[in-house]
């Protein structure tokens, strides 16, 4: 767990610093790197503060309670569930994990205002939006009492109305496509129509400055997202070793369909769009990845690739949002994309898990594709009316306090010498 917690950290730091910094103009490196960084540590410590209880306490289907406040009562000898009835993990283990995931969760959002955001309105926002939509929705899908409270029907059903409203519906999210991804593109789609387009939008060619940091980046976002989807099995055995499977499988998958779809269209395959493709197999296998046989994940990495390129291309001018790095084309549609599917490939007959029922300790052997789906649906649409509603009284609040853009002398200039006086590259 120790070792999947560095690896989902490498995945914002320097991961997703460096994909994101490749994408944009080299006078908005490091105002990426930046953002990222401080992120990464605001979130950390409101984590520690009361992120993790809210999170992952017992107390209402919507939001835990306040026991865990500044990891209250916890020691190195405090233990937590995993998913196999009496194995358990050291809770400060889970705790850290759980707090990378919310810190990746929000540095993905400032892909979509990238370039003209100011820096302490971004900071500001990711606050409210941590703390409303982040952590109700990792308690809805996420937080139950844990497999030992399964002793009999009654004990289970005890503990399932214990658990987060979306858990308890039977929503399957393994590592966090409504949570993590959906939750954020929606966030930063928002943002984008908030925050209005770069100056020149549409007119200026706004090229990548760096593909090379590009694929460095989408290169240790794929290495530490082994940690993220094989790390939520929150144990070494077979679902670890089936996530990290399709974790390869799905987004080489994806790497594959993105290029050649390109290459057909375009007449070449872009470094661009390889390591956009990567990311879009990453996404869409995230809330699939313990669930779904390896033939599944091939599947849903195929269209995902195809599926993301529309989302940055037609998807992209039909909504008219200057999403500067394509945080919804990739994160949102690739999120939606494995929610749904996660719903059919973790059917037994198509090579997946099933359901557990810890109460019978076998897999349930009724698995309806339709109703899962349905379940899925339910998922997907409470993460975008969640993180859509609170992403919008949160720039509203921040727009009226703050003001959420800088001026067009500071975009002009870049907002590494506007913003934090300092250049990537010295001419």
């Amino acid at each position: 767990m120790l070792t999947c917690t560095a690896l989902v950290i490498l995945m914002t730091l320097p991961g997703l610093g460096l994909f994101y910094g490749g994408l944009v103009r080299s006078k908005n490196m490091l105002s990426v790197l930046m953002q990222c960084f401080m992120i990464f540590s605001i979130v950390y410590i409101l984590w520690f503060v009361y992120g993790y209880s809210i999170a992952f306490t017992q107390g209402g289907s919507f939001f835990g309670g306040f026991d865990r406040l500044f990891l209250h009562g916890l020691t190195g000898d405090s233990n937590t569930a995993t998913f196999s009835k009496g194995v358990v993990i050291p809770e400060l283990s889970f705790v850290a994990f759980q707090g990378a995931f919310a810190a990746i969760t929000c540095a993905l959002i400032i892909g979509s205002f990238a370039e003209r955001a100011k820096f302490s309105a971004i900071l500001a926002f990711i606050v409210i939006w941590f703390t409303f939509s982040y952590l109700p929705m990792a308690h809805m899908v996420w937080f139950w009492a844990g497999p030992d409270a399964y002793t009999d029907a009654a004990a289970g059903d005890a503990a399932t109305a214990t658990a987060g409203w979306l858990f308890a519906k039977g929503a399957l999210d393994f590592a966090g496509g409504t949570v993590v991804h959906i939750n954020a593109a929606i966030a930063g789609l928002v943002g984008a129509y908030m925050i209005k387009p770069r100056l020149g939008y549409g007119k200026e060619a706004m090229k990548p400055h760096s593909l090379t940091m590009t694929m460095v980046g989408a290169s240790l976002l794929w290495f530490g997202w082994f940690g993220f989807n094989a790390g939520s099995a929150l144990e070494a055995g077979g679902s670890a070793s089936l996530a990290f499977v399709n974790t390869i499988l799905a987004t080489a998958a994806a790497v594959l369909s993105w290029s050649f779809a390109e290459w057909v269209a375009k007449g070449k395959p872009s470094m661009l769009g390889g390591a956009s493709g990567a990311v879009a197999g990453l996404v869409a296998i995230t809330p699939a990845a313990g669930f779904v046989g390896t033939i599944g994940a091939v599947v849903l990495g195929l269209i995902a690739g195809l599926l993301c390129l529309w989302g940055v291309t037609g998807l992209k001018k039909l909504l008219g949002a200057d999403d500067a790095l394509d945080v919804f084309g990739v994160h949102g549609i690739g999120g939606i994309l494995g929610a749904l599917m996660t719903g059919v490939f973790a059917a037994p007959s198509l090579g997946g898990t099933g359901i557990y029922d810890y109460v019978a300790n076998a897999v349930a052997p009724d698995y309806s594709i339709g109703s899962q789906v349905w379940i899925q649906f339910q998922g997907v649409l409470t993460t975008v009316v969640v993180s859509g509603v609170v992403s919008l009284i949160a720039y509203k609040l921040v727009d009226i306090v703050i003001g959420l853009r800088v001026t067009e002398e500071e975009e002009r200039e870049g907002l590494d010498i506007s913003s934090h006086g300092e250049s990537a590259y010295h001419p």
